[in-house]
């Protein structure tokens, strides 16, 4: 397969849009398809006698806290009602946008009952979600695993229906359509045809509509529409890298509240696609550059991002926002006019930096890290283009950069393992009625 057919499928199947955050949209989405795979395509749904879902921890830890679109609730039970009452599989992790109001109103009567139990499965996977539906005598159950959309069985009144449980790497397919190397990526997105990478420049269009949306409207913590105050107040200077901060926070605010716009994901997370574009986007607009700079860079931070968890399990204890800034960075100094020679400076800055930030679950404060990326990404790249980056020979870097990935990948799964375990516990055992801050 040669490069251009290679990495037009990698983007297409490491790209998707989403509404609402990916795992408890996977979750939504292994309900309807239980529902339907039980209920055929019955108009009326009628009330399950309950919705059984075992989930890995990494599931539970990014489903627990985020809000749900369509709703004003948050977490696992309404995503998993929403999904069985009125959810439409074939949308993929669109799973949830068209559920009329009536049917909302049922799934949030079905989480008041109580119908939906939650266990931890304890298998190796780190994206697991089995959902089984129980009706009367009947039964429906569906696997997700390894990927958001990746069903893996199908069973109807304990029939297997469908099963694929193959490992994609012991499959052989992984080489086919994987990265290969900074350099080989660089040169892509100089030389690739843009006509079948559209779907990026569309991607990117959304995400900034999802952004304004957060900075126009009380969403989450408001990161995105704090800094944009602090710009119309002169507190903060008005600069290529407050407009990047501001939007992709925006996007993050809006999106983790419940945001019932799409957004286009990358590597299984709409917060990734939206930090690995939106600072790209607010580049080439400050900059004054036209649509294929744009466009080329896209593909350059895409793409990088993606390099980037080369290796990396799909769910983590490191917060993915940063492998995408990694992304980003490379798109900034590509926009820049960077060589690869800083593209590689741009990258050992940002593993220098932030490597090692926990994931502690999706929910409003991912913007406030998101914020923290976005600046980092461009610091780490006006450094390059100064010919500045970390020395090889200290901390986790090493002289060559592909090296210095592969060591974030082994602190992100071996390394911090305990810390995804700790970082769960500490959510799940909260006192529920502990005060909070004072106002």
């Amino acid at each position: 397969m040669d490069r251009t057919k290679r990495y037009t499928r990698l983007l297409k199947e490491e790209t998707a849009l989403a509404v609402g955050c990916t795992e408890p949209i996977a979750i939504a989405l292994a309900c309807a398809k239980a529902r339907e795979t039980l209920l055929g395509e019955a108009a009326e749904v009628p009330d399950p006698d309950r919705i059984e879902l075992a989930l890995s921890r990494n599931i539970i830890k990014n489903a627990l806290g985020v809000g749900i679109p369509g709703t004003k609730m948050t977490g696992i039970p309404i995503a998993a009602a929403l999904g069985y009452a009125g959810g439409e599989s074939s949308r993929g992790l669109e799973v949830i946008s068209a559920v009329p109001p009536e049917k909302i109103e049922k799934a949030a009567s079905f989480v008041e009952r109580h119908l939906v139990s939650i266990s931890q499965y304890e298998g190796e996977e780190n994206l697991y979600i089995q959902a089984r539906v129980v009706l009367g005598d009947r039964s429906s159950s569906v696997v997700i695993r390894h990927t958001h959309t990746g069903i893996a069985r199908i069973e109807r009144d304990g029939k297997i229906l469908f099963e694929d449980f193959t490992d994609p790497e012991e499959a052989g397919t992984e080489p086919e359509i994987s990265t290969r190397s900074l350099l080989d990526i660089y040169e892509f997105a100089r030389e690739a045809p843009l006509e079948p990478l559209k779907f990026l420049l569309e991607g990117a269009r959304l995400n900034k509509l999802v952004a304004l949306e957060g900075l126009r409207g009380a969403y989450g913590l408001q990161v995105g529409r704090s800094i944009k105050a602090g710009v119309e107040k002169k507190i903060l200077s008005e600069s290529i890298t407050t407009y990047g901060v501001e939007l992709a926070s925006g996007a993050s605010d809006a999106r983790m509240a419940g945001c019932n716009l799409p957004v286009l994901t990358n590597s299984g997370s709409g917060n990734q696609g939206i930090t690995v574009s939106l600072p790209v986007v607010a580049a080439a607009e400050k900059m004054g550059l036209g649509e294929e700079e744009l466009h080329r860079a896209l593909v350059m931070s895409n793409l990088a991002a993606i390099h980037a968890r080369k290796g990396l399990d799909r769910l983590t204890a490191m917060c993915g926002a940063f492998t995408a800034g990694i992304g980003a960075s490379c798109g900034i100094v590509f926009l820049l006019g960077g060589g690869v020679a800083r593209v590689y400076r741009a990258v050992q800055n940002m593993v220098a930096n932030l490597t090692g930030m926990v994931c502690d679950g999706a929910k409003d404060g991912c913007a406030l890290k998101i914020a923290s990326v976005v600046e980092a990404a461009f610091r780490s790249a006006l450094l390059a283009m100064e010919d500045i980056s970390i020395n090889g020979d200290k901390g986790i870097n090493e002289k060559d950069v592909e090296k210095s990935l592969r060591n974030l990948v082994r602190i992100g799964n071996t390394g911090m393992d305990d810390t995804d375990r700790i970082i769960l516990d500490i959510m799940v055992s909260k006192d529920p009625a502990a005060p909070g801050p004072s106002a």
